[in-house]
């Protein structure tokens, strides 16, 4: 039987591949065009009438919102909008919505004998996701070939920065200034030195374990909120989370902790680590690895989550002697080999004085961050340490650790920066941002880089992760903080740590927002 050929515009992107078949076997060249076509302009028509000459059919294929990595609160127009807007083209034959980051999946559908891309993207060196060279060898595959326009060209991101507001006031002016100061190519440099270093990432290992509910209303008998479950997931969380963020930035990332002997935190570790990670772990003996686990329902507009309540697992008494001081041993090998030592301490009893004697010691440069939370709330303080080249806290802890609940936060800042002798160190501020010092006293306040938040849980870490190896290169305040805001705000718009913030993701990120 023959398959009739579809004459809507809009094709679904798994049974699409039937289609195209048929054009095939016709003879008729197929042309496909791939991006996101968020703000359509002058450029994207010039671009498309263009690509439609070079063949018999002009496919269109458009990012599915959940894989644009432009950074948060883009697309700024829906799927749907996006779609309607480019079907309504007359050069256009079909368009499809395509659920995947890359290109790779809708080009083995389509198969098209010409793939077709602006201009722009001809030196293909400059692509920070690196996937143009694999999209154009996929179209070689298959007997394509790669056909460029050169047609005038406009940038979405440009016209949506400039003239929609879309940007809080404040970021807007700080990014039009701050891309004054630094190119794009410079922001790439400095990400790109960060492959250079070989990192060493210490501290307490938590496993996240979210509890999707939605809430019914108060038991009959009680006070307590009844929910109906809905799904469970477990995200590595702590030291793991850091060192996945350090992962795809860093030559090398070693992860030294200890863990205890339940079979499923094992699991989870050996399904979600790849060969990019090193990891140096201590199974212990009577020991439990921290659990924390949150009942959470997803709410409002931009579907952010609410904690409704949260239960934690630990063992408060740490390890015993004897698995301590092979911990210890261990440590100590490490830190010859590094040159950077990241340190995380949760408070849960896996950092004490002897660690601390030991890091402070021995590591090259010491990037620290002493966190407080509900376990362990005023006996975590920063203040017990007495070195670190750089550290990373929030505005709570830097004010439990001084006993000052209401004094001016940048003298507080200063404070510490002489305590620990630190060469840079950052206050974030959450929504307001961060105000970062170095060693000659100059700060730098810099605005959040996104108002819209899905979860909070890890935006520190990822924060602390970024300007950690910013600091340990050296790299101008502004630039490393503006690097810290970027991670903290891609990290804000994930569930706990369900994905960790890639160098690619970052760089779009940063593109999107320097772009004026």
């Amino acid at each position: 039987m023959k398959l009739a050929i579809n004459t809507e515009k809009s094709l679904d992107f798994e049974t699409c591949a039937e289609v195209f078949a048929v054009y095939r076997q016709q003879g008729r060249k197929i042309v496909l065009c791939n991006g996101v076509f968020d703000l359509l302009h002058p450029g994207h028509i010039a671009h498309l009438q263009a690509a439609k000459a070079m063949g018999d059919l002009l496919v269109v294929s458009l990012t599915a919102t959940p894989y644009i990595n432009r950074g948060p609160g883009r697309p700024i127009f829906s799927d749907e909008l996006r779609l309607s807007s480019i079907a309504a083209l007359a050069c256009v034959d079909y368009v499809i919505l395509t659920p995947a980051i890359t290109a790779l999946e809708v080009i083995e559908k389509v198969r098209p004998h010409i793939y077709c891309k602006g201009d722009e993207y001809a030196q293909t060196e400059k692509d920070v996701t690196h996937n143009i060279d694999k999209e154009i060898a996929q179209v070689r595959a298959y007997g394509g070939d790669i056909r460029y326009t050169q047609e005038i060209t406009f940038s979405s991101t440009r016209l949506i920065n400039n003239y929609l507001d879309v940007l809080p006031s404040e970021l807007k002016n700080y990014a039009s200034d701050f891309s004054q100061q630094y190119s794009f190519e410079q922001i790439t440099n400095a990400v790109d030195a960060m492959q250079h270093l070989n990192v060493l990432v210490l501290g307490d290992i938590i496993i996240d374990e979210f509890v999707h509910c939605t809430v019914q209303g108060l038991t009959s008998k009680g006070r307590a909120p009844a929910t109906r479950f809905v799904k469970k997931e477990q995200h590595l969380g702590g030291v793991f989370a850091i060192a996945r963020h350090l992962s795809s930035f860093a030559k090398s990332v070693t992860l030294a902790s200890a863990i205890g002997g339940e079979p499923d935190v094992h699991r989870l570790i050996a399904n979600h680590i790849n060969g990019s990670l090193h990891l140096n772990l201590q199974c212990a003996e009577n020991y439990s690895t921290v659990t924390k686990r949150r009942y959470i329902e997803q709410q409002g507009t931009n579907k952010g989550y609410t904690q409704l309540f949260a239960i934690n697992s630990m063992n408060e008494e740490g390890l015993i002697p004897e698995e301590r001081q092979k911990l210890l041993d261990s440590w100590e090998k490490l830190l010859k080999n590094c040159d950077l030592v990241i340190l995380a301490d949760y408070g849960h009893g896996l950092i004490d004085a002897s660690a601390i004697e030991l890091i402070q010691n021995q590591a090259p440069f010491l990037a620290l961050n002493c966190q407080t939370n509900s376990a362990n709330y005023g006996y975590n303080l920063i203040s017990k340490y007495q070195r670190a080249d750089s550290f990373c806290i929030d505005e709570q802890e830097i004010r439990l650790a001084f006993s000052n609940r209401h004094g001016n936060r940048e003298e507080l800042l200063k404070r510490l920066q002489y305590h620990l002798g630190a060469q840079q160190g950052w206050l974030t501020l959450a929504a307001a941002g961060s105000l970062a010092i170095q060693a000659n006293g100059e700060m730098q306040l810099t605005p959040a880089m996104t108002q819209q938040v899905k979860d909070t849980t890890g935006a520190g870490d990822a924060f602390f992760a970024l300007a950690s190896m910013s600091a340990k290169l050296d790299l101008p305040l502004r630039l490393g903080s503006f690097l810290g805001n970027l991670a903290g705000a891609i990290a804000a718009n994930i569930l706990g740590n369900e994905k960790p913030v890639e160098k690619a993701r970052l760089l779009k990120f940063a593109k999107t927002i320097c772009t004026f």
